[in-house]
């Protein structure tokens, strides 16, 4: 198995176990340049809100999108959004990716402006 194939497999199993508790999930991705986070219905079939470094306003305040500052941004405009659209109680869905970095400081943001996981 290689490193994508890994954390493929840790999504999938973390991603059941949101199905079955069928709650709302705040699902992280991130990529060298960019980390993109969205808020998904129960179902599955909707995404409710979303926030990402390639956001204008967000790129226009930030000199990098691949930093944790860029990640506190994002994880504080994701939480407005979901509180905004109605939700509060969320499923943290790290997609595979360790809880460490940019994926933490954007869960730590969300919690700090409101949304509660």
């Amino acid at each position: 198995m290689n490193k994508h194939a890994t954390r493929l497999r840790r999504a999938r199993k973390t991603r059941a176990r949101i199905a079955d508790l069928k709650m709302v999930r705040l699902c992280v991705f991130r990529t060298n340049n960019h980390i993109y986070a969205q808020v998904i219905s129960a179902e599955g079939d909707k995404v409710l809100a979303q926030a990402s470094t390639l956001e204008a306003e967000v790129r226009n305040s930030l000199k990098s999108g691949s930093n944790v500052e860029a990640a506190t941004v994002v994880g504080k405009r994701i939480a407005e959004k979901a509180k905004a659209v109605g939700v509060d109680k969320v499923a943290f869905d790290r997609s595979g990716f360790q809880y460490h970095g940019r994926v933490k400081a954007l869960a730590e943001a969300a919690r700090e402006n409101g949304l509660s996981f």
